[in-house]
Protein backbone atom coordinates (compact mmCIF):
# COMPACT_ATOMS: atom_id res chain seq x y z
CA UNK A 1 0.00 0.00 0.00
CA UNK A 2 0.86 3.44 -0.40
CA UNK A 3 -0.12 6.85 1.80
CA UNK A 4 0.21 10.15 0.61
CA UNK A 5 0.15 12.75 3.35
CA UNK A 6 -0.58 16.00 1.59
CA UNK A 7 -0.84 19.29 3.79
CA UNK A 8 -3.70 21.76 2.72
CA UNK A 9 -3.37 24.52 0.38
CA UNK A 10 -2.76 28.29 1.87
CA UNK A 11 -5.74 29.23 4.42
CA UNK A 12 -7.08 32.99 5.43
CA UNK A 13 -5.27 31.89 8.55
CA UNK A 14 -2.12 31.11 7.29
CA UNK A 15 -2.44 35.23 5.84
CA UNK A 16 -3.72 36.60 9.01
CA UNK A 17 -1.02 34.24 11.10
CA UNK A 18 -3.27 33.18 13.25
CA UNK A 19 -3.17 30.15 15.90
CA UNK A 20 -6.33 28.51 14.29
CA UNK A 21 -6.64 24.85 14.59
CA UNK A 22 -10.24 24.47 15.42
CA UNK A 23 -13.34 23.71 13.57
CA UNK A 24 -14.24 25.83 10.30
CA UNK A 25 -13.63 29.37 10.66
CA UNK A 26 -11.01 30.11 8.13
CA UNK A 27 -11.30 28.23 4.28
CA UNK A 28 -8.65 28.26 1.81
CA UNK A 29 -7.66 31.34 -0.05
CA UNK A 30 -7.94 31.66 -3.93
CA UNK A 31 -3.94 30.62 -4.22
CA UNK A 32 -4.94 27.76 -1.65
CA UNK A 33 -7.65 26.77 -3.87
CA UNK A 34 -5.27 26.48 -6.67
CA UNK A 35 -2.59 24.96 -5.02
CA UNK A 36 -5.44 22.07 -4.55
CA UNK A 37 -5.82 21.99 -7.93
CA UNK A 38 -2.53 21.46 -9.32
CA UNK A 39 -2.34 18.78 -5.91
CA UNK A 40 -5.12 17.03 -7.79
CA UNK A 41 -3.19 16.91 -11.26
CA UNK A 42 -0.21 15.96 -9.52
CA UNK A 43 -2.54 12.70 -8.25
CA UNK A 44 -4.85 11.93 -10.95
CA UNK A 45 -3.09 9.09 -12.66
CA UNK A 46 -2.38 7.14 -9.30
CA UNK A 47 -4.72 4.25 -8.49
CA UNK A 48 -6.16 6.48 -5.21
CA UNK A 49 -9.21 4.73 -3.48
CA UNK A 50 -9.95 6.90 -0.99
CA UNK A 51 -9.00 10.53 0.63
CA UNK A 52 -9.26 11.09 4.61
CA UNK A 53 -9.22 14.79 5.71
CA UNK A 54 -8.52 16.50 9.15
CA UNK A 55 -12.26 18.11 10.56
CA UNK A 56 -10.05 21.60 10.12
CA UNK A 57 -12.21 23.99 7.39
CA UNK A 58 -9.07 24.39 5.14
CA UNK A 59 -8.28 20.46 5.14
CA UNK A 60 -11.89 20.08 4.26
CA UNK A 61 -11.79 22.30 1.35
CA UNK A 62 -8.58 20.88 0.13
CA UNK A 63 -10.04 17.33 0.02
CA UNK A 64 -13.31 18.68 -1.35
CA UNK A 65 -11.39 19.77 -4.59
CA UNK A 66 -9.31 16.48 -4.40
CA UNK A 67 -12.25 14.69 -4.16
CA UNK A 68 -14.36 16.66 -6.79
CA UNK A 69 -11.14 16.47 -9.25
CA UNK A 70 -10.35 12.85 -8.60
CA UNK A 71 -13.98 11.65 -8.65
CA UNK A 72 -13.38 9.74 -5.04
CA UNK A 73 -14.80 9.98 -1.62
CA UNK A 74 -13.58 11.71 1.18
CA UNK A 75 -13.62 10.68 5.15
CA UNK A 76 -13.54 13.38 7.59
CA UNK A 77 -11.29 11.81 11.04
CA UNK A 78 -10.85 13.67 13.96
CA UNK A 79 -7.18 11.76 13.53
CA UNK A 80 -5.87 14.22 11.35
CA UNK A 81 -6.74 17.08 12.74
CA UNK A 82 -4.00 20.03 13.75
CA UNK A 83 -2.95 20.04 17.86
CA UNK A 84 -4.86 21.64 19.46
CA UNK A 85 -3.36 25.24 21.71
CA UNK A 86 -5.48 26.10 24.11
CA UNK A 87 -5.90 29.41 25.22
CA UNK A 88 -3.60 30.67 22.36
CA UNK A 89 -6.56 29.78 19.58
CA UNK A 90 -7.35 32.31 17.53
CA UNK A 91 -4.63 34.68 18.60
CA UNK A 92 -1.87 36.05 16.49
CA UNK A 93 0.06 38.38 18.49
CA UNK A 94 3.72 38.01 19.28
CA UNK A 95 3.16 36.41 22.99
CA UNK A 96 0.70 34.13 21.38
CA UNK A 97 3.18 32.76 18.50
CA UNK A 98 6.17 32.72 21.10
CA UNK A 99 3.93 30.14 23.59
CA UNK A 100 3.26 27.87 20.12
CA UNK A 101 7.20 28.31 19.83
CA UNK A 102 7.74 27.24 23.40
CA UNK A 103 5.25 24.35 23.00
CA UNK A 104 7.41 23.30 19.68
CA UNK A 105 10.47 23.20 21.34
CA UNK A 106 9.52 21.34 24.26
CA UNK A 107 8.41 18.66 22.15
CA UNK A 108 11.18 18.49 19.08
CA UNK A 109 13.99 19.62 21.11
CA UNK A 110 13.76 18.92 24.77
CA UNK A 111 11.58 15.46 24.30
CA UNK A 112 9.02 16.98 26.85
CA UNK A 113 5.87 15.14 25.62
CA UNK A 114 3.89 15.97 28.63
CA UNK A 115 3.85 19.59 27.89
CA UNK A 116 0.89 21.64 26.40
CA UNK A 117 -0.39 24.67 26.53
CA UNK A 118 -3.35 25.24 28.87
CA UNK A 119 -6.53 23.84 27.40
CA UNK A 120 -4.61 22.41 24.93
CA UNK A 121 -2.87 18.95 23.75
CA UNK A 122 0.14 17.00 24.56
CA UNK A 123 2.53 15.46 22.37
CA UNK A 124 1.04 11.81 23.85
CA UNK A 125 -2.81 13.25 22.98
CA UNK A 126 -1.97 14.13 19.01
CA UNK A 127 0.05 10.48 19.46
CA UNK A 128 -2.96 8.81 20.70
CA UNK A 129 -5.08 10.01 17.78
CA UNK A 130 -2.83 9.73 14.90
CA UNK A 131 -0.82 6.68 15.13
CA UNK A 132 -4.03 4.32 15.76
CA UNK A 133 -5.38 5.47 12.70
CA UNK A 134 -2.40 5.05 10.28
CA UNK A 135 -1.80 1.69 12.04
CA UNK A 136 -5.71 0.63 10.96
CA UNK A 137 -4.91 1.74 7.63
CA UNK A 138 -1.71 -0.58 7.51
CA UNK A 139 -3.78 -3.32 8.83
CA UNK A 140 -6.30 -2.64 6.21
CA UNK A 141 -4.72 -1.93 3.36
CA UNK A 142 -0.80 -3.20 4.17
CA UNK A 143 -0.81 -6.17 2.16
CA UNK A 144 -2.69 -4.93 -0.45
CA UNK A 145 -2.09 -2.63 -3.52
CA UNK A 146 -4.41 0.15 -2.54
CA UNK A 147 -3.39 3.62 -1.94
CA UNK A 148 -4.82 6.60 -0.08
CA UNK A 149 -4.76 10.23 0.71
CA UNK A 150 -4.75 11.62 4.00
CA UNK A 151 -5.05 15.38 4.13
CA UNK A 152 -3.65 17.49 7.47
CA UNK A 153 -1.56 19.61 8.83
CA UNK A 154 2.53 21.03 9.28
CA UNK A 155 1.84 20.60 12.81
CA UNK A 156 0.84 17.10 13.10
CA UNK A 157 3.25 15.81 10.23
CA UNK A 158 6.03 17.57 12.07
CA UNK A 159 5.50 15.58 15.61
CA UNK A 160 3.74 12.42 13.62
CA UNK A 161 5.74 11.39 10.74
CA UNK A 162 8.57 10.23 12.50
CA UNK A 163 6.58 7.98 14.80
CA UNK A 164 5.09 5.72 11.79
CA UNK A 165 7.85 6.47 9.27
CA UNK A 166 11.21 4.17 9.54
CA UNK A 167 13.03 6.25 7.54
CA UNK A 168 12.12 10.15 8.68
CA UNK A 169 12.87 12.19 11.72
CA UNK A 170 12.90 15.25 12.96
CA UNK A 171 16.51 16.48 11.28
CA UNK A 172 15.12 15.36 8.14
CA UNK A 173 11.34 17.26 8.44
CA UNK A 174 13.73 20.30 9.02
CA UNK A 175 15.78 19.51 5.64
CA UNK A 176 12.54 19.24 3.49
CA UNK A 177 9.74 21.18 5.53
CA UNK A 178 6.05 21.40 4.50
CA UNK A 179 4.80 23.68 2.09
CA UNK A 180 1.22 24.10 1.33
CA UNK A 181 -0.42 21.28 -0.67
CA UNK A 182 3.32 19.58 0.27
CA UNK A 183 2.95 15.67 -0.34
CA UNK A 184 5.02 12.84 1.35
CA UNK A 185 4.41 9.84 -0.25
CA UNK A 186 4.98 6.30 2.39
CA UNK A 187 4.93 2.89 0.99
CA UNK A 188 4.56 -0.03 3.23
CA UNK A 189 7.09 -2.85 3.64
CA UNK A 190 6.95 -5.79 5.47
CA UNK A 191 9.05 -3.93 8.24
CA UNK A 192 7.12 -1.14 8.46
CA UNK A 193 6.17 2.23 6.52
CA UNK A 194 9.05 4.51 4.65
CA UNK A 195 9.08 7.50 2.74
CA UNK A 196 9.58 7.07 -0.59
CA UNK A 197 9.12 10.73 -2.01
CA UNK A 198 8.94 13.87 -0.27
CA UNK A 199 7.32 16.57 -2.25
CA UNK A 200 8.76 15.48 -5.63
CA UNK A 201 11.70 14.56 -4.31
CA UNK A 202 12.72 10.80 -4.30
CA UNK A 203 14.08 9.22 -0.93
CA UNK A 204 16.51 7.04 -1.35
CA UNK A 205 17.31 6.20 2.65
CA UNK A 206 15.98 2.78 3.65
Amino acid sequence: MRIYFARHGESQANLLHEISNRGLRYGLTRRGREQAVALAYRLQNLPIMCIYSSPVLRAIETSVILANRLDLDYEVVEALREYDCGIMEGRSDEEGWKMWQTLFDAWVVHQRWEQRIVGGESFYDIQNRFVPFIEGLVSQYGNTEAEVVCVSHGGVYWMMLPLVLKNVDNEFIAQYKFDYTCCIVAEWRPEGLYCVEWNGHVINQC
